[in-house]
């Protein structure tokens, strides 16, 4: 059977979504800005280290026109052992959690097709 023929049996047509990772961002701001790959990825590393240091030190993290990393705490809650068939207590705690600022939903919103 075809290629064709697979994709053209599916009932939902696939979702093909792009991604960037660390280096290809690293590779964006060396070339944009002629910085060395190697600081450009120092530079990376330690942000991203400063945020996480941040929000594990209890403190949110505000980028004016980016977004917010805050810390969102999920209420206690009851679950479900289904192996056991018990029940279990799964105890308040606190995630990470990234709110994108208004101007860049905006431009997402604007900017990207819907597929």
């Amino acid at each position: 059977m075809h290629l064709i023929h697979i994709f053209a049996s599916l009932k939902k047509p696939l979702k093909i979504t792009s991604i960037m990772t660390k280096a290809d961002i690293v590779s964006k701001i060396s070339d944009k800005l002629g910085i060395e790959k190697g600081d450009v990825q120092a530079t990376v590393e330690s942000f991203m280290e400063e945020v996480k240091a941040s929000l594990e030190g209890g403190d949110n993290v505000y980028l004016r026109g980016f977004g917010s990393f805050i810390i969102k705490t999920r209420a206690e809650k009851t679950g479900r052992n289904i192996s056991k068939n018990t029940t279990i207590k799964i105890p308040a705690h606190n995630v990470p959690a990234f709110k994108p600022a208004k101007v860049f939903v905006d431009g997402v919103k604007t900017g990207v097709e819907v597929k």
